[in-house]
């Protein structure tokens, strides 16, 4: 008994007690060194995720894998982690002023106490995280899914034809399958439906969706089956046809496949492009569109396994026309029905594509030819040839291209600039309203309609005037019989590395060489094109050095350099009087623009910079000189300078259509208001401001100011700091916003940032006019608007890697008449809170995996 309080057992107690108290000391007491730790532990921490996201990059966008989970999980546990640790580093200077007697005590100490043990809570966690980052591999090959859906829309009269097909394919007997009819029958439509219906039946396939086209087939269809089988690499562009042929056929060879081979002119060698070819014990399948009959009795003799994809009958065209316009309408007035059946006359004449068999051409192309000799005049005419220098399937934005019209001489016969882009953007629509252009995605660009191309090339190619070679793989300028009676001349998206021969071509006025590797251009190669007007040389990355040969085109008005890998330019450029048009757009390498070039150009009236390496302040001086400068696109690197160009000339604030904020470090805030100044701002993006911690809004709004009535498009990417972006309220047409990278956003619209007075005067039709949003990569997101909102013009919603996103701003009447897709993860889609259930089900059908 006597033992239970012995001076051992007491002694523990009071060592315990002590060690107590002393590490509770040693809180206070090292706050200082603790705090240093963590700040240097914080730093290697950040620098090692910087590291590993490049690695993931690099792995995801050049080669094609998908990242680890471990990999995703320490990024997504790292995040949190360093916003925490940086939030106690922000804290730490009023707690270490709390410190007295050399840091050993503190005036507030169970303040003091509580933050120095929080700080070695942080400090450790830190410490463990960065040990767990170093990761060998950071992603792998992910399986392929059998079958990727593919857009479609709903379709009439093509249901029989997908019974057959699915029939068809049910037979082991029959291994190539073609579907042939006129362009724009709804060939295209019937192989995604069949696509499609793979994901809705069991099967044993993979699935592999391939274009052929007119120009090099096999190497297109090569690319494409070896990027959905995985073996699209760096290495693969430089692989010779054979050598990707074997590469395709060992993976094939041990697969079940079924080939979805879309659009082909000719024969189509399987075994050329690596294709074994289909058999009873393979089981594989190839099913294929064409629009000629003789290729489909090449490719599958049997006539039985061959399915003629007719157009509509005219009853069954107006029986469509009723359902869409409703029949209400539709016998308003006797003259509709009569309308509605001349529009089909001139829909079939576009469909008329037997046109494009070799054989037949000229005698179709005339028929095919009727809707262009209804257009207005010979300026809307040439106008839609224009288009077809493009390459198949190009969408341009509407812009561009007017201001390539405009350059060319097409549209300038008037006083201004602002009058020329109108009738270009009437030019436009008529040719929309003539089915002789596409709209593009988000009503931003346009396209042709292969059929409709084919037509305008041979038109264009009739009277020698166009010479066209875009998108057919040339790697050296080609030969034509008689250069010199070349207007207009387009080698885009070729494979071309050097112009090393000189090109005579004396009344030359547009060439496009946009979209090659081009490397050297010698500098005689312009030494005669006296009349070249419109030159184009976009996304040449690798051509460093433009060649001082340039000068020789004194006529030039229209000069496009975007996305060149240019490090200077010229200073022989000054002898371009009549330059109208200069864009050097997202030249990131351009270091060097010679002093006084700039302001040499004056007749200048559009000029581009966005994204341009050159700092845009370094030629605000010479920018006073040009006084027809009508559109400007300009980036800003910080608070200050973006101050500085807005307050130097009020002229600047009127031609500015497009800004970007990119990399702010000298500010935490920004009154976003000072941009609304900026009276035709039309895009304004925010691309890595680290630093940004708040868009300020102010509360002293005069009503109706303080609005982007022009801006149409927002992108923030990489603002990690930004907790909302409730300023686009002030933006009443927006019609596309995407958000992505930005870590720390948690609500679109916050209701308490703008505050009852704001909120009075902010746009009381909130995203009203909005055609789609792009939410990317946005872990602390969870609120776009508190209420539901009506979107007549909605068409996309795309929310990716947004967990904590549980509801949108939808209700049943959101988007009431409209045909809306949401892309989204599967397991995202599953977790959406809804208003209620008949607001559920009314979107069900608008989801789209991703």
């Amino acid at each position: 008994m006597g033992n239970i309080f012995s001076f051992p057992i007491g002694n523990t107690i009071i060592t315990r007690c002590w060690d107590c108290a002393t590490g509770q000391l040693s809180f206070i007491c090292n706050l200082e060194d603790n705090l240093h730790a963590l700040q240097t532990e914080v730093a290697e921490l950040k620098e090692r995720r910087s590291d590993l996201m490049r690695r993931v990059r690099i792995a995801e966008d050049e080669q094609q894998l998908k990242r680890l989970n471990q990999v995703e999980g320490w990024l997504q546990r790292a995040d949190p982690m360093i916003t925490d640790a940086d939030q106690l580093i922000r804290e730490s200077p009023q707690q270490i002023n709390e410190l007295c007697m050399g840091g050993c005590c503190s005036r507030h100490p169970r303040s003091s106490h509580k933050f120095g043990k929080q700080i070695v809570k942080r400090l450790q966690e830190v410490k463990d995280q960065k040990q767990k980052g170093d990761f060998g591999i950071v992603a792998e090959k992910s399986p392929l899914p059998s079958v990727t859906k593919r857009s479609t829309e709903p379709t009439v009269g093509l249901e029989s034809n997908l019974s057959k097909v699915w029939s068809c394919l049910q037979k082991q007997q029959v291994e190539i399958i073609g579907l042939y009819g006129l362009g724009g029958v709804g060939k295209t439509t019937l192989l995604n439906q069949i696509n499609n219906k793979f994901l809705d039946m069991p099967h044993d396939y993979h699935v592999i969706w391939t274009v052929a086209s007119q120009d090099r087939p096999i190497e297109k269809v090569q690319d494409q089956i070896a990027k959905r089988i995985g073996l699209l690499n760096k290495g693969w562009k430089s692989k010779s046809l054979d050598e990707k042929a074997g590469d395709i056929s060992s993976i094939l060879c041990t697969k079940k496949f079924a080939l979805l081979l879309d659009d082909i002119w000719e024969r189509f060698d399987l075994a050329r492009a690596g294709v074994p070819l289909p058999t009873q014990q393979n089981g594989s399948k190839v099913i294929f569109t064409t629009r000629r009959l003789d290729v489909c009795c090449q490719m599958q003799p049997n006539m039985d396994n061959n399915i003629k994809v007719k157009c509509l009958s005219p009853g069954e065209a107006l029986k469509l026309f009723e359902e869409k316009v409703g029949a209400e309408t539709l016998h308003t007035h006797p003259d509709i029905h009569k309308l509605a059946e001349e529009e089909y006359a001139i829909e079939a004449l576009r469909q008329s594509a037997a046109s494009a068999f070799s054989r037949v051409g000229k005698e179709m192309y005339p028929k095919l030819k009727f809707s262009y000799d209804c257009l207005a005049d010979e300026k809307v005419k040439s106008c839609f040839l224009y288009c077809s220098l493009y390459p198949e399937d190009h969408i341009i934005e509407k812009d561009e291209r007017i201001h390539c019209w405009i350059g060319d001489g097409i549209l300038d016969k008037h006083a201004n600039l602002n009058s020329a882009r109108n009738e270009g953007h009437f030019i436009i629509g008529s040719l929309l309203e003539a089915c002789l252009l596409e709209k593009g995605p988000n009503n931003n660009g346009v396209k042709m309609h292969d059929v409709i191309r084919d037509m305008a090339l041979w038109i264009g190619g009739e009277s020698k005037k166009f010479f066209v070679k875009s998108g057919v793989q040339l790697k050296e300028l080609p030969e034509a019989d008689k250069w010199e009676e070349v207007i207009r001349m387009s080698l885009m998206d070729n494979q071309i590395e050097n112009l090393t021969e000189i090109l005579a071509c004396p009344y030359l006025q547009t060439l496009f060489l946009g979209r090659n590797p081009l490397k050297v251009i010698i500098n005689d190669f312009f030494n005669f094109m006296p009349m070249l007007r419109v030159l184009d040389l976009s996304y040449n990355t690798r051509l460093e050095e433009l060649s001082v040969g340039i000068a020789k085109l004194v006529s030039l008005e229209h000069l496009n350099l975007s996305s060149t890998g240019i490090r200077k330019l010229p200073v022989e450029l000054k002898a371009l009087k009549k330059l109208k048009y200069l864009n050097i757009e997202w030249t990131n390498h351009l270091e060097m623009i010679p002093q006084q070039l700039i302001s040499s150009f004056s007749k200048l009236q559009v000029l581009k910079m966005e994204g341009c390496g050159y700092r845009c302040s370094l030629v605000l001086e010479e920018m006073e000189h040009l006084k027809y400068l009508n559109v400007l696109t300009i980036s800003f690197r910080s608070a200050l300078e973006l101050e500085k160009t807005l307050g130097f000339n009020k002229f600047f604030s009127r031609a500015i259509e497009r800004v970007t904020l990119e990399d702010f470090r000298d500010s935490r805030s920004l009154n976003i208001l000072a941009l609304t100044n900026v009276q035709h701002l039309q895009i304004l993006t925010l691309s890595g401001c680290e630093d940004l911690e708040e868009v300020k809004i102010e509360n002293n709004i005069i009503e109706g100011a303080g609005r982007f009535h022009s801006l149409g498009f927002v992108f923030l990417f990489d603002c990690n700091q930004l907790r909302d972006a409730s300023w686009v309220v002030f933006a009443p047409h927006l019609e596309v916003l995407m958000i992505i990278n930005c870590k720390s956003l948690e609500e679109i619209i916050s209701e308490e940032k703008l505050g009852e007075v704001t909120k009075s005067k902010a746009n009381t039709n909130l995203f009203f006019k909005l055609e789609a949003f792009y939410l990317h990569s946005l872990p602390e997101m969870k609120t776009i608007y508190r209420y539901a909102l009506p979107f007549p013009q909605l068409e996309e919603i795309r929310i990716l890697e947004c967990a904590m996103l549980r509801k949108l701003p939808l209700n049943s009447n959101s988007v009431k008449g409209q045909r809306l897709v949401i892309e989204g993860e599967e397991g995202w889609w599953k977790d959406v809170e809804w208003e209620d259930e008949s607001t559920r089900i009314a979107f069900l059908p608008s989801f789209k995996p991703w």
